[in-house]
This record gives C-alpha cells, structure tokens and sequence, in this order.
C-alpha cells in the first residue's frame, strides 16, 4: 500500500490565493483526519511527491517540516516521513437517536417570537458575479490596504507585543486602540473623550445592542426616525418599548412634533441611514436643546462619520452635547472593512463601566490581536493615508452616479443633496413598483435595493430605492445606470397587471415641427433643475451656441451648441452629458418645454425663464 501513489489525493488549485503549500498542508492534514492516511503510513519523498504533482521539491519539503512541528508527521532518520501515530482524529461517541418534537418546554416555544424577523434587503449570494451591485455596504475588496494591514499585523505579532495582548485576561479595551480612537478620529468629529469614556465594541450593530439593552426597557418610550435602519426597530420593538416615529425630510429628521415624553431617541445626523441626507447645524442645535427640556437621552448613529467629502463635514451632534445628553456610537468597518467588526461608543464614564460589564457576560472585549494590530494601524498613519484614498474613490464614483442618474433621467427621478458617503435615495415616479424593478433589473445584472423595509409600516413608499456605490468600479456606474433605465422603461410601458388599470407611462404629448422649434429656442432662457435639486441656468443664442450654469453659486458651468434636424431638437454640450448628442422631439404647455422621445414620452423639462426685459 505504501507504495502506491498517493499524489491523486492533494489535488491542487493553481488559481487559489491560497499558497501550493498552504493547500499541500491542508490536504494532507484532511486525510489524516479522514483516516485515509492511517498511522505508519510513509509518505512519498519530497522529491518524489513534487515530481507528481508538477510543483517545487522545496514546497513539499516546508509542508512536511509545518506537519511534523505539529505532529501531524514523524521524521525517521534515514528512513523517511511517516504518518504520526494517533495522527487522525479519534472516532466521535455516537449521536444521540432522534427526539420527539412533540416535547418542547413551555419556555423554549416562546423563544422565536422573542427576535424580530430581519426585514433587511436579500441579494443574491454571487452578487460578486454580477456586474452592476448598486448595493450599499457591500465591500469592495481591491480598496482593503493589505500591505499596510499586513505590517501593523507583523509588528502586533512581535514578541513583546504578544506579551502584552496575550496575557491580558480583563474587561479593559486596548490602550493604543483607544488613544487612537481619541487622537485620530473623535477630534475630527469635535468630541473630547477621556479613555474611560470609550467602549470598544464587536461592530456598531453591539454597541447599539449594548445600548438599547441598558437604556430601553417595556416602560421606555423611544423615538426613531422613519425611514430607518430595519435592524434599530427590532431592537426595541424586543424590549417591549412604546415606539414613536419621526419622519425624515431633506434635511434629516423632522422633530416639530417636539420630544415630550420619549425617553430615547435614536438619530443618524451626519448621514441619516438610509437617506444619506445632512441634518444642519441649526436643526442640530434644536434637537439638543428640545431633548434637554424633556430629559431625552439621544443615540447618535455616526455610521458614516469619515466619508464627508462633497462639503465641508458637519462636527457630530456629540460635539455640543454640554450635559452628557448624547452617547455616541460609530465604528471603523465602513472606511476600513466590514470584516474586521470594530465598532466603539462614547458616553459618561459609569455608562461605559456598565456597558463594559455587560459586553463581557457575551462576547468579551473583541479580539485583544485585532484591537491590537488596528492600534498600531491607525499609529503608523496608514489609516489616515486610507482614508484619503477613499475619500478620492468614493468622491468620483458619487458624482458618477449623480451624472449618469442626470443624464439617463429614468421616469421622473429625484434624490436627495447629500455631501457624501456612498449612497443616493431615488425617488421615483409615484406609481412606481420598485420591488418589481428590483426583479427586472437583477435578471439585467443590476441590484438595486427598495425602500419599503426602511419604513416603519413596511409598506407604501414603494416608488423609492437606494443606489450604493462601496461594490462597483467607478467605470461600471455609469453602464449600470444606462441597464437600470432601460428596465424602467420596459416596466413602464408593459402592460398593466389585473386591477391595476395605470401603467407607469405618461401621456404622450404633441411635439412642434421644426419650423416652431427654430423660433422657440433662439435667443431663449431656461430654468432647469438637476436630479439632485440644484438649479441650472441655460441660454441659447440664436447663433447655435449655449451656455449652462449650475449649482446654488452657479459654480459648475459649461458650454455647447444647439440645432433643428427635421423636427428634432438636439444640443450637444462640451462636458455636461458625457460631450454626447441628444436629440429630442420638443412639446410646450405654457412657459414649460418638454423633452420628449420619439414615442412622445416626456424625458426631461424646463421652464423658460421670464424676460428679463
């Protein structure tokens, strides 16, 4: 048997990341544990087994050297290497018989109404394979810094610093994470923490979970914003609370129905989840001063609190906190990556101690070498040269989205001013079915993702969805946008379901000739607005050429030229739409031009702008 060859059974996979010998290693362990290799087995030679599997002797050898350290494998002095005895895992007691399910305690059966259902966006599991996920959150591989994580990783592993970490056996959080909590990234939100005042957490998702269990209980009365997370109402709708539900306009949640009697409010200010909109200062102000009056403890959700880069971001609501009214909670895994789960919050120093106590009767503290090695991360600046990087990145694949959303236009859309993050909140005409764009556009490779589970009532709001930018390529947005506006238009213009006698189209209008077009647009000025709310200002000269500006400072300007083609209007500017040509049949209801398309479809519109005469 010993001679037999034995090679078929590492099979190899030359496109794996993993190393030839990290995979050799781990097929070899795999069938001592099967018992496929049983013990006093010699192995092929190095040379011999290399020979068969078409790799380096050297790579074998360093596998059988790994093996035998770990006892997988015996060296025998001029013999060979042979399988350790005892080496495959001893035989499992057998399980126990099949019980009845009819026996169930009283208490166990309670258990599942306990944990509100996830009613969080599903998508496909090969998302990776698709080329358009327009999914939020999802990450990005190619941005993780692997070198740099790599080096802090070593240094952590250093004999020293294994000393340190390894052997500590208490509550405490690592005191070089914590230093650069506070130096790095809680002074670039205005907030001034002493150590004791931070909790390092498991995620965001077990601070907010520390803190709903500490704070919220059957008699409490808690304030969410609405649209929200899916996953914050659970939270509280398990500990029994009275639930009020503030809703959320372009400016972040809306609080004019005052906070009189909600001991608990949950808020996202910086970048409302899931809008991604920007609470003002001024509104900042309010809600701080309005929660003192009632005595109302605010949660601030600060999920996105390094991703501010369309404008100068806003100092957290932290920040003017004066009486301890704010516990703030934020993490690392939106800039960094989701995979490392490292999440803190801030609060007074007895909360902190409670919260502490209550995280280590869980999971404990996370992980002393991952808290570790992110410490000496964010201490070498590699954080912050990340940071920039991202900030980069993720700037032009936003303005990527919002250009080719404003170009494309699909129905009559509309999204929210943000000043960045990774997201935009599309409204969409108001008989739009937005799960049944979800389907259409998924078989078109495009995943998008409905609104309807941000809604507390879970229904309605069914024209609306959210486009992400943290999984694509800047270079995949702008052919992801033109897929999903093709299947807007096909659903737009399918037939109507039994009982639902409206199709998303809109009435077909009457275009003018040519003749008409030519006077119409000569010498004339248009008030136009973007997708995303600002306004733009364009002139056509009689002369064929025309000028835009946009923006509230009319900063973003542009130039072109226009043109009559049959009865067709068409416009080509030098920057704005890509430098490309339209060309649009045009109608006119008063002071509004309509752009249509040459099934009479209206595109886009403007007003003509009164004589300035």
């Amino acid at each position: 048997m010993a001679k037999q060859p034995i090679a078929h059974l590492f099979r190899l996979d030359r496109d794996s990341s993993s190393s030839l010998q990290a995979q050799l290693r781990a097929r070899i362990v795999e069938t001592i544990d099967s018992g496929v290799l049983p013990s006093g087995l010699k192995l092929p030679s190095s040379r011999k087994l290399a020979g068969e599997l078409g790799i380096a002797r050297n790579t074998v050898s360093l596998a059988y050297q790994d093996l035998i350290a770990s006892g997988h494998l015996i060296s025998r002095e001029r013999s060979g290497v042979y399988v350790a005895h005892g080496g495959h895992t001893a035989k499992m007691p057998a399980v126990a018989g099949p019980k009845s399910r009819r026996v169930q305690s009283a208490i166990m059966r309670k258990a599942p109404d306990r944990v509100v259902p996830n009613e969080g966006l599903r998508y496909p599991a090969d998302w990776r394979q698709l080329p358009y996920p327009f999914i939020e959150g999802l990450y990005d591989r190619t941005l993780f810094p692997i070198a740099e994580w790599r080096e802090a990783s070593r240094m952590a592993l250093a004999v020293n610093e294994v000393e340190s970490w390894s052997t500590d056996t208490g509550e405490a959080d690592d005191e070089l994470l914590v230093e650069q909590f506070r130096q790095k990234i809680l002074t670039r939100r205005g907030i001034a923490a002493a150590a004791d005042e931070i909790l390092v957490t498991v995620g965001e998702q077990q601070a907010l979970h520390l803190i709903f269990e500490l704070l919220c209980g059957a008699q409490s009365t808690v304030g969410l914003e609405d649209p929200g997370e899916p996953d914050i109402r659970s939270l509280v709708h398990e500990r029994g609370a009275t639930v009020r539900y503030f809703p959320v306009g372009d400016t972040g949640v809306e609080i004019a129905s005052g906070l009189e009697g909600i001991d608990l409010f949950y808020v996202s200010p910086s970048r409302q989840r899931p809008t991604g909109v920007t609470m003002p200062d001024s509104e900042r102000a309010a809600l701080l001063a309005e929660a003192h009056r009632n005595d109302t403890l605010i949660v601030e959700d600060d999920f996105e609190c390094e991703l501010g880069f369309l404008a100068d971001a806003p100092p957290s609501l932290k920040s003017g906190d004066r009486d301890e009214r704010v516990v703030y909670v934020a993490s690392l895994s939106k800039v960094l990556s989701p995979g490392l789960r490292l999440g803190f919050l801030v609060g007074p120093a007895d909360f902190i101690r409670a919260a502490r106590r209550l995280r280590n009767l869980t999971t404990r503290k996370p992980s002393p070498i991952t808290q570790r090695t992110a410490g000496i991360f964010l201490s070498l600046g590699h954080y912050d040269a990340m940071l920039r990087n991202h900030f980069g990145i993720y700037e032009r694949r936003l303005i990527a989205l919002r250009d080719a959303l404003n170009h494309y236009r699909p129905l009559s859309i509309a999204i929210p001013p943000v000043t960045g993050g990774t997201s935009y909140w599309v409204r969409g005409p108001e008989n739009l079915d937005a799960e049944k764009l979800r389907v259409a556009a998924q078989n078109s490779g495009v995943l998008i993702e409905p609104a309807t589970p941000y809604f507390a009532d879970g229904q309605g709001r069914s024209n609306m969805f959210r486009l992400g930018v943290t999984s694509l390529d800047e270079s995949r947005i702008r052919p992801g946008i033109e897929a999903l506006s093709r299947e807007m238009l096909k659903l737009m213009n399918a037939p109507a379901d039994a009982g639902s006698p409206q199709r998303l189209a809109e009435d077909s209008f009457p275009s003018l000739p040519g003749a008409q077009l030519q006077r119409l647009f000569s010498d004339q000025r248009l008030n136009y607005q973007t997708v995303y709310g600002e306004p733009c200002i364009i002139e056509l000269f009689a002369d064929g050429s025309m000028r835009g500006r946009a923006g509230y400072a009319q900063e973003d300007r542009d130039e072109g030229r226009w043109w009559i083609e049959g009865d067709h209007w068409c416009r080509q500017w030098n920057e704005w739409a890509y430098g490309e040509t339209g060309r649009f049949l045009v109608a006119r209801e008063g002071n509004r031009i309509l752009w249509l398309d040459d099934d009479g479809r209206r595109i886009d519109e403007a007003l003509i702008a009164p004589s300035r005469d």
